[in-house]
């Protein structure tokens, strides 16, 4: 069985999970991770230091012989907020690929939460009802509201904890002006979660990352402190002492009680806090203001810890990716599809005027299999290209085709990676008369290795679109009959005939041979 490796190298911290399929699921085999402060330059400065780079290319490098020992089959690399707003972040990527042959890939804070929310749903209990998950890094702050494993709503927010404490908090303990601009921006950025989700009242809530789990466990023990003194108080000098032990869960009380007492505190003192140590002492004042503020502004009563993270999530995609039978894979099919109706419906096409067109994609495909030899997922592809394929309408339907390319590239499609939207954006693109170009400007930001998938792909998409000429009658129904050098469609005609789904074919006819390099001879039953 094949053997994944995630990386994500955040702004705070890198890490590295590796993980092997079995019985349809993932066993994790290792992981690592480094703090490595990649972010602290970028939201000062708008660049990586070089100091940051070498010591996460350090760490890269730690992480490449670890995958290397386990053999691994596939690896994918993510970065974050820092690699977002970092104007010199094409000099890292370069440099890491050199260091280790890695491509690293640049996520927007939006695909980071549902790769957060995939993972959660995938591995924590009780996390498919209406759940509200919020992930609180070096640079971004993800609050996803979910339902049944689907998300519902998602806000990302620049509230880092790293980016929060270069911004505003500049002296140890904070000033109390340097307070007061740090709560107001919390405020401020916390109205956008009120606007989008309004009042929630969810079953569960659960927060990832490092500074949850610190403020999970100091809360507690702070909780816990102050219990054994009022028990101390009232026990006789015999009675056996409070032992304290880590809880995965906080409450909002003791968050806010926490979070006040944290901006009193030295860096040493807060080091030496239970639960958050010398690395986290330094950061972890902004973050736990916004844990504090966004639990009280929506009444919640607590959240839950999950080790959880984005690497989780990124080793559920690829394994959703590759095995059609693992439970995530229905999961991410869902999501992926419900993004692509969620694009129809936001720029005003109705899917069910593409629905005809769609199936006869997906019959062409699969009959056509032997002559096209497309990877599995470009059956997705396909379907997604013919439902989105006049999205460009809405914004103009003169050359409309190039507005749709544009659309699906730059629109936000849960379950897409940029790369497969660029994918689907070229596959939609060329359905007019142009065809598809190494040069073109939409065949650019495609993969080399996957420029002759595409051609065949939009063939395919093409001939559909044939089929589907007049849409006021039934769709006409086809028959596929392949021999070695030519490929005949039988067409058995519905009401109306199928005299001008025969003429669109034939036309399509030069291009096939030209692709497939063979005759495509169409007939009428």
């Amino acid at each position: 069985m094949p053997t994944f490796a995630a990386i994500d190298i955040g702004s705070n911290s890198c890490r590295l999970a590796i993980a092997s399929v079995q019985a349809h699921k993932l066993k994790t085999l290792h992981e690592d991770r480094e703090v490595t402060r990649l972010g602290e330059s970028v939201f000062e400065t708008g660049v990586i230091s070089p100091e940051a780079m070498a010591v996460t290319v350090k760490a890269l490098k730690r992480f490449h012989k670890a995958v290397q020992s386990h053999v691994v089959d596939q690896v994918r690399v993510v970065a974050t907020s820092a690699m977002r707003d970092a104007r010199n972040s094409e000099a890292f990527r370069a440099w890491v690929k050199s260091a280790t042959g890695w491509t690293v890939e640049v996520i927007s804070g939006l695909e980071e939460g549902r790769l957060i929310h995939l993972g959660v749903i995938t591995h924590e209990p009780g996390a498919n009802g209406k759940c509200l998950m919020i992930d609180l890094g070096g640079g971004s702050c993800e609050v996803t509201l979910s339902e049944a494993g689907r998300i519902k709503q998602m806000v990302s927010l620049p509230l880092g904890a790293v980016r929060l404490q270069g911004e505003f908090l500049h002296t140890d303990p904070p000033a109390k002006d340097e307070v007061a601009r740090l709560r107001k921006f919390i405020d401020r950025e916390l109205k956008k979660v009120d606007r989008k989700m309004g009042h929630l009242k969810p079953g569960l809530v659960i927060a990832t990352s490092g500074t949850a789990a610190a403020l999970a466990e100091a809360s507690n023990s702070l909780a816990l402190g102050l219990e054994s003194k009022k028990a101390k108080a009232s026990r006789p000098k015999k009675s056996v002492p409070v032992k304290r032990v880590k809880l995965l869960y906080a409450e909002t009380g003791d968050i806010r009680v926490l979070a006040d007492r944290l901006l009193k505190m030295t860096d040493p003192q807060r080091a030496a806090v239970a639960g958050i140590g010398p690395r986290r002492s330094e950061i972890i004042c902004g973050g736990a203001q916004v844990y504090a503020s966004l639990l009280e502004r929506m009444q919640l009563k607590g959240f839950r810890y999950s080790p959880i993270g984005l690497r989780d999530g990124v080793l559920a995609q690829m394994l959703a990716d590759v095995d059609t039978r693992a439970s995530v894979h229905r999961t991410m099919e869902a999501e992926r599809w419900e993004g692509v109706l969620e694009v129809c419906r936001r720029y005003g096409f109705d899917p069910k005027k593409a629905e005809p067109e769609r199936q006869h994609c997906v019959q062409l495909f699969d009959q056509l299999q032997p002559v096209h030899e497309l990877p599995p997922e470009y059956r997705l592809w396909l379907e997604a290209a013919a439902m989105m394929q006049e999205v460009g309408k809405f914004m103009n339907h003169q050359g409309h085709h190039r507005h749709t390319q544009y659309i699906i590239a730059n629109s936000e499609i849960f379950g897409f990676s940029p790369v497969q939207r660029t994918i689907v954006a070229a596959i939609a693109r060329y359905l007019g008369k142009s065809r598809p170009e190494p040069m073109d400007r939409p065949m650019r930001y495609v993969p080399v290795e996957e420029h002759t998938h595409v051609q065949r792909a939009v063939v395919l998409l093409r001939m559909a679109q044939a089929l589907n000429q007049d849409r006021a009658t039934a769709a006409v129904k086809v028959r596929t009959h392949i021999y070695p050098k030519r490929v005949v469609l039988e067409l058995v005609p519905a009401r109306g005939g199928a005299e001008l789904e025969s003429w669109s074919l034939k036309k399509e006819a030069d291009y096939f041979r030209e692709v497939f390099r063979r005759e495509l001879v169409v007939e009428v039953a």
